[in-house]
């Protein structure tokens, strides 16, 4: 459908990120004012939600950003019946990126399977059923494919794997099970283009002999869940894929499984035992999965980007992929990028880009206007990447081997007021509180590694916790059944690797160098500054400030609770937050 005279295509993003922000509204008023406008998902650019995309009779995009329904007539009259782009809504999207597992988001509908076809959809499931079994596995092998959910592991070994086992019945599981805090990459493309992921599960179904598949799901993406469901039932009314079907003999059923949110069934043998109504707990491999998973029979999982990316590949050749990446890593990487960063949202580049440029030239640098301090990638189970080692490539082999992991793709970027040991102390406490505690060592050694650094954040650490927490750390890494426990030490690693000045801060000065650890802080009123206003005394939830209208007013810092709210809301930048280095009598006595 096209919009206004036949001259221009409208795109608005309705995912839960734009839909957040307003963009149902844009859309019902660009829909009132006759511009016929498209729904799509997710283009990336979260940071410019709402989002309107006009697509010129001459091929040109122009996309329009933070719009609120009070600019959409403003874009429907100048640009849409004149002709000319409203300069001052305009945004650019970001250079440096690869669109190769997000090809079609942004630009299909999402619920229309129709939509879908006319851009090349389930044609690499017709080309996969036209060769053998082993000829497509051997066109994953050719593009490098790597599981996109963590660890790396070539996607068509597992393929392989499952393939020779023997069983009558075997399984495609997709793991979109995604727990990492900050992470979004699987709820995008779901949202956005839940018929690649079908295909690409068909297509790995044929591939291995599988005829039945599930999608895992976590319940808190019910927007993620409700078009999977109608794309879902669109293939199963597809005329289309019933020819295929009818054609081929091949026949593939998917269902969905939705899980309560426990991070522990990111893990795939915890995921399995999920399905099947079980405690979701890892269990010993081998057997692998691809020998005996669900229900016991040979099983495939792969993650949605993973998944995501093998209908292209079987439809444009592995080569399409191949061409991307480095020599060991090949192809991209989908990551989502939050935090201390100007252009926050959805990306996806080719491996091997570098930790800077995602930063500042696809990200904008730091939002806050500070000093760029470090990176986490990988969320509880990933590294600190500090910023001197910003030209650290983005691969697996290189984020290995600087005691990082890439993770299925979170990219929290932290500027100058970060604490580094009150980040190690965070995703350590998700950690502990997500650890299914099968394991000794993940269960008790992740509470002690948490009691320690909570006691170094309150000032009341000692130097020798470093070398407990260095000897626990390694200990949960070599005694934890699971990925999930073996790689849960790592933030608190990579901090004591690159930021040990701050653990010793914390620890022989008693003072937090960010500024963040509200043991070691204190805010005071400045005596030549303050006007006597009482807007601090106002907004303090615990009445620790007091004095006399139009004199300098004081806090009593035994009542305070450290909020800030006093100091956001001083006029006169009367208040200061300090936190000065102290002898510590912890370190004196011994």
């Amino acid at each position: 459908m096209t919009s206004i005279d036949g001259r221009y295509e409208v795109r608005v993003g309705l995912a839960s990120c734009s839909i957040a922000a307003g963009a149902s509204r844009v859309f019902r008023a660009l829909d009132e004012a006759g511009a016929a406008p498209h729904t799509t998902g997710c283009v990336g650019m979260c940071y410019a939600e709402p989002l309107i995309e006009v697509i010129g009779p001459d091929g040109q995009h122009v996309w329009y950003g933070h719009v609120e329904e009070s600019d959409v007539q403003r874009i429907v009259t100048n640009h849409l019946i004149q002709g000319e782009v409203v300069a001052d809504l305009q945004v650019e999207r970001p250079d440096g990126q690869v669109r190769f597992a997000l090809r079609n988001c942004g630009i299909v509908d999402p619920e229309d399977i129709a939509s879908y076809i006319e851009l090349g959809g389930y044609a690499g499931l017709q080309r996969a059923l036209s060769m053998p079994p082993e000829a497509v596995i051997a066109d994953i092998q050719d593009a490098g494919l790597r599981g996109r959910g963590g660890a790396g592991f070539p996607t068509h070994k597992k393929w392989d794997l499952a393939r020779e086992a023997v069983g009558d019945q075997k399984y495609v599981v997709c793991n979109a099970d995604e727990g990492d805090p900050g992470a979004f990459m699987d709820r995008s493309i779901l949202e956005s283009d839940p018929h690649s992921v079908i295909e690409g599960m068909m297509i790995a179904g044929y591939a291995i002999g599988a005829s039945i598949g599930y999608v895992y799901v976590r319940a808190e993406y019910p927007l993620a869940i409700k078009r999977l469901r109608r794309a879902i039932t669109q293939t199963q009314e597809s005329e289309y894929l019933g020819r295929l079907a009818a054609e081929s003999g091949f026949h593939f059923a998917v269902s969905i499984r939705e899980g309560a949110g426990a991070f522990v069934c990111g893990e795939e043998t915890a995921l399995l035992m999920s399905i099947e109504g079980k405690r979701g707990m890892p269990r010993f491999r081998p057997p692998y999965p691809a020998e005996k998973g669900l229900f016991d029979c040979p099983t495939v999982i792969n993650n949605v980007e993973t998944l995501a990316n093998v209908p292209r590949i079987m439809n444009d050749g592995p080569e399409s992929f191949s061409a991307f990446g480095t020599e060991r890593s090949r192809g991209t990487k989908v990551f989502s990028l939050a935090g201390k960063v100007q252009r926050g949202g959805l990306v996806e580049i080719p491996m091997g880009t570098t930790v800077n440029d995602m930063v500042f030239a696809i990200g904008g640098g730091i939002s806050s206007g500070k000093a760029f301090k470090a990176v986490q990638t990988g969320g509880p189970s990933g590294g600190c990447i500090p910023a001197h080692l910003g030209d650290t490539p983005v691969d697996y082999e290189s984020l290995a081997a600087i005691g990082a992991i890439m993770g299925s793709g979170g990219l929290l970027v932290m500027d100058a007021d970060t604490c580094m040991v009150d980040v190690a102390r965070y995703f350590l406490s998700f950690a502990r509180d997500e650890s299914c505690g099968k394991c000794t060592f993940c269960r008790v050694g992740t509470e002690q590694m948490l009691r320690i650094l909570t006691r170094i954040t309150e000032g009341r650490g000692e130097m020798r916790d470093l070398e407990i927490l260095e000897d626990l750390g390694a200990k949960i890494q070599g005694g934890s059944l699971c990925g999930l426990g073996q790689t849960v030490p790592n933030p608190v690693l990579t901090t004591l690797r690159f930021f040990r000045d701050e653990y010793e801060a914390h620890i022989q000065g008693r003072h937090c160098p960010a500024k963040q650890c509200k043991a070691l802080i204190e805010y005071q009123i400045l005596d030549d500054a303050c006007r006597g206003c009482t807007l601090c005394e106002k907004a303090c939830p615990v009445e620790a400030i007091s004095g006399e209208r139009g004199e300098t007013y004081t806090i009593d810092q035994d009542r305070c609770i450290r909020c800030g709210l006093c100091l956001s809301s001083c006029r006169f930048d009367a208040i200061a937050l300090y936190s000065e280095p102290k002898t510590n009598s912890l370190e004196v006595a011994k």
